[in-house]
């Protein structure tokens, strides 16, 4: 059983006994504690989407000199801000504006994520919003096109 909470905790990147939890509660089916795990991380993420943002990164993205995307991500603490997996997700989320583009925030978090088509945008924020355990948001973003 060690071996799968390591299994599920890499795959996660939630605390050991979260992932001990979900695989008690799924009678050591390890696919069904990952939809736990999901299930219970959407949940923490609806609680915290009421928590103020003040803090946050400007990421900005180029694709061969002719796309350009500024993006400005939102958390709760400078803290977060700094984190790698925050960083990351600003990241992924500019990349994704450069190659589909959208109107407004509201559209793009309704699009299935470009690297992963199997998620929309807002599903792949709540996911990060469970791991890092803070309210994270998409404020704003613009991109040009030549």
């Amino acid at each position: 059983m060690f071996n799968d909470i390591q299994k599920l905790r890499d795959i996660t990147g939630i605390g050991v006994m979260e992932c001990k939890k979900a695989l008690e509660e799924a009678g050591g089916d390890f696919d069904k504690a990952i939809a736990v795990i999901h299930e219970r991380g959407l949940a923490r993420a609806e609680k915290k989407s009421e928590r103020t943002t003040g803090a946050g990164i400007l990421e900005s993205y180029i694709h061969n000199g002719r796309v350009g995307v500024l993006l400005e991500l939102r958390c709760e603490t400078d803290f977060v801000a700094k984190n790698s997996v925050f960083k990351e997700l600003a990241h992924n989320l500019a990349m994704h504006i450069a190659a589909i583009g959208a109107v407004d925030v509201e559209d793009l978090l309704k699009q299935a994520f470009v690297k992963d088509e199997s998620l929309t945008v807002d599903a792949l924020i709540k996911q990060v919003i469970a791991k890092i355990g803070e309210n994270i948001k998409v404020e704003r973003f613009c991109r040009y096109e030549i």
